[in-house]
């Protein structure tokens, strides 16, 4: 059985089959790239996989990477190839795992990796075998802030349904994500989960808490989600683009 390591940059480089390519009810401000033939595409989808593995294992090592590293895994039958499939898994690591690949010595082209926004929690307990949880804690963050700081419980799982994340339901890579959400999260300062004001039958929202106050901004974090707008890959299992969308309409 593969580790869940292997399944969750499986799952990174699958195509998204749900997703539509453009806005049939208007102009996107974002040009699609073209899409790369089905062999090449089905080549370049296997190195992605392998080089997202790779960097969540240098990850959880806690080890810096190289570029010749990255090219060893890429094979030589894809180095032409290399600057656009690490790209992608670039943006794999900040939009699914919440983790920017950064380069740290020009020099010798050294890479580490980072969580996102200046954010120092990852989701992952000493030792513990498993991925970074950060996207899904930034997804969360954004919603919360596209509703105008207060995100109704309901419309917070209505938007992660849409990357296939569901209460109760165990996730390839977020495990099971209402403790995520309700408790773990809560426990660590980055969200408030409370009861609606005078509401009945009671109503549960979600608002930022006081770490992710302090560690990040609400700029920093639409910024971030203009950078998902415009250059997020179909293939990813972040926020797709009607996501943001209808949470900017609600917003």
């Amino acid at each position: 059985c593969p580790s869940p390591t292997a399944q969750a940059a499986t799952a990174c480089s699958q195509p998204d089959q749900g997703s539509s390519s453009s806005d049939e009810e208007g102009s996107s401000p974002c040009e699609e790239p073209e899409e790369p033939q089905p062999g090449l595409q089905n080549l370049l989808q296997g190195k992605l996989a392998d080089l997202v593995e790779f960097l969540l294992l240098k990850y959880h090592t806690k080890e810096p990477t190289s570029q010749a590293e990255m090219l060893e895994i890429v094979g030589k039958d894809a180095q032409d190839a290399f600057p656009v499939i690490l790209g992608q898994a670039s943006e794999c690591m900040q939009l699914v795992f919440g983790m920017d690949v950064k380069e740290v010595d020009p020099s010798d082209h050294s890479y580490v990796l980072v969580p996102v926004l200046g954010l120092t929690y990852d989701g992952m307990l000493s030792g513990e075998e498993g991925v970074p949880k950060t996207g899904l804690l930034v997804v969360l963050l954004g919603v919360i802030l596209l509703h105008g700081d207060h995100a109704p419980e309901e419309e917070v799982w209505e938007t992660l349904g849409v990357m296939g994340v569901y209460a109760g339901q165990e996730h390839v890579i977020y495990g099971e994500p209402r403790e995520l959400l309700t408790k773990v999260w809560v426990q660590e300062g980055y969200v408030e989960y409370r009861q609606v004001p005078g509401s009945d039958p009671a109503r549960y929202e979600f608002l930022w808490g006081p770490r992710a106050h302090a560690e990040t901004s609400k700029l920093q974090m639409l910024e971030y989600l203009l950078r998902v707008r415009c250059g997020q890959p179909a293939s990813s299992l972040a926020l797709s683009e009607e996501a943001v969308r209808d949470e900017e309409e609600g917003a």
